[in-house]
Parts: structure tokens; C-alpha cells; sequence
């Protein structure tokens, strides 16, 4: 506890005077451990910015168990949580003590992936949201939406089936989805991860998997959390310094290019990439 507030002390004295320090919790599962536990803490740092990232991870975890997860306090949650750059894990949390650890600025919400474009599986997200509002410490956070991505073409996993195995068709389905369910929950943000991996897939082709549903450790991962770090700061990303050395400069910037352009469209309310 002492070094985690002589961190934070550290940070008010060596940030520069318009850095921000930026709390944000996902409560998710493998899909937000693709998007903030890697590179996301470096994107902020590299443009003056400092985040506190907490990941409450259930492999597969859909918005109905997250809720009974929180009703039942149950004690199944592996929370990783990023400081300073470091990834520290706990076993066996519940949602509860999660939330109440921090006063989160940003909490988000998604789906299980293959849930997503199924607008009958979000019924329970206005619960959910209202569930976790007991137990938040700052009165003015905020909540938003983990726009999830379509699955690879190629995928023949079972879990592509309610979706004809169709990458167009699951796009749509969770655009439809979404634009249904989020304003019942008094959702109004969106982190825009599935248009940004839908854009890129035209540069790149259908290659940013790594087992037709997860993101690639690579592009794919390094991509979304620049769409994360655009959506979090406010800060425009294409520019930014920063990109782990597995992959190029020009990868780099691409990647930044259509994490900005995904954040622009969402803010106009475009979803459509094809």
C-alpha cells in the first residue's frame, strides 16, 4: 500500500502540469485482457499521461454472470491491475472489492464475444450497471461501452454459428446490438475496438487473430489499446511515440491512423466499414 501511494505522489510531482491521471476499470474477460493489460499503459505515458488500469477477468464472462457474480459476491475474479507500467495479479476477488479499490474514473462494460450481436443477452445490462453504481467510491465516474470485434472469416469454432459463420453478419449484429441495448443502461460512450480491428483488416487482410477470436499479440493487441488510449485521454494517438518492437514504425502509425479513425466515426455515430 505504502509504495502504491508513494507512486502516486511521484506521479503529481513529475507529470507535466496537463498530464492526466486516469483511473479505468474494464470488467471483462479475455477481450479487455487483449485491449488494456499491454501496451495501453505505455501509449498514455508516452504522451504525458498516466492510467491506473484494473482488469476484473472471467475467461468467456458475459454481462448475466458478471451480474450474479456481483449479486452472490462471489469470489471467482482474477483482478490484474497496472501501475507504473507493472502488471500485478490477484486470485479469487469478487467484482465488489474490485470496484470498491479504487475511485475509478472510467468503469467498462462488454459482452461475451459470442454473445455480442445478440440483443436478447443484454437484457440484464441496465442491472448490471445499476448493481455496480452501489459499490462505486467517486460519485462522477463515468461508464462506457467495450465495443467488441467480429470474429476471423475463417473461424469454425461453433460459437460463429449464430452468425452463419459471417464476419459481415457478426459486425452488423453487434452494431445492432449495442445501438439496442446501450441507451436502456444510460450507456452513452463506446470504445470503438471492433470498428478499429474492422478497418484494419482491410490494410492488413483478415490477420490480426491469433486463434480466430482473440487479437493477435501484436497488431491486433497494440492496436486496440491505441483506440483505448484515443478514448480514455481525449489525446489524438496518431503521432505517438510509442510501440513495442515486435512490430515496425509504419505498423505503428497505421495502426494509430485507424485507431483515430475509428474514434472519429463512433463520436458521429458511422458504424458502417463496408
Amino acid at each position: 500500500m505504502r509504495a502504491i501511494v508513494v507512486f502516486l505522489v511521484y506521479l503529481f510531482i513529475a507529470l507535466p502540469l496537463n498530464a492526466k491521471l486516469i483511473k479505468v476499470l474494464a470488467i471483462g474477460n479475455s477481450f479487455s485482457e487483449d485491449a488494456v493489460e499491454q501496451n495501453l499503459f505505455e501509449l498514455a505515458k508516452a504522451q504525458g499521461d498516466s492510467l491506473v488500469i484494473g482488469n476484473a477477468y472471467i475467461g468467456g464472462c458475459s454481462i448475466e454472470r458478471h451480474y450474479k457474480n456481483l449479486k452472490g459476491d462471489s469470489a471467482l475474479y482474477a483482478y490484474r491491475k497496472v501501475i507504473g507500467g507493472t502488471k500485478a495479479e490477484y486470485k479469487n476477488v469478487t467484482l465488489k472489492r474490485i470496484i470498491r479499490d479504487e475511485q475509478w474514473d472510467i468503469i467498462t462494460l462488454q459482452q461475451a464475444s459470442q454473445l455480442s450481436g445478440i440483443p436478447k443477452s443484454y437484457a440484464l445490462l441496465p442491472a448490471l450497471k445499476q448493481e455496480i453504481t452501489k459499490y462505486v467510491s467517486n460519485l462522477h465516474v463515468q461508464f462506457a461501452w467495450h465495443m467488441t470485434w467480429a470474429y476471423a472469416s475463417d473461424f469454425n469454432s461453433t460459437r460463429f454459428k449464430a452468425y452463419d459463420y459471417n464476419q459481415r453478419h457478426m459486425y452488423s449484429a453487434i452494431v445492432g446490438a449495442i445501438l439496442n441495448a446501450l441507451p436502456s443502461a444510460g450507456i452513452q460512450r463506446v470504445i470503438p475496438s471492433g470498428i478499429a480491428i474492422q478497418l484494419a483488416r482491410y490494410r492488413y487482410g483478415d490477420v490480426l487473430n491469433r486463434d480466430g477470436y482473440h487479437l493477435n499479440l501484436t497488431l491486433g493487441r497494440y492496436l486496440v489499446a491505441c483506440t483505448w488510449c484515443e478514448f480514455l485521454t481525449g489525446r489524438i494517438v496518431d503521432g505517438n511515440r510509442y510501440h513495442p518492437k515486435t512490430i515496425t514504425d509504419e505498423e505503428a502509425q497505421y495502426c494509430q491512423q485507424a485507431a483515430n479513425e475509428a474514434i472519429f466515426m463512433q463520436q458521429h455515430g458511422h458504424y458502417s466499414v463496408f
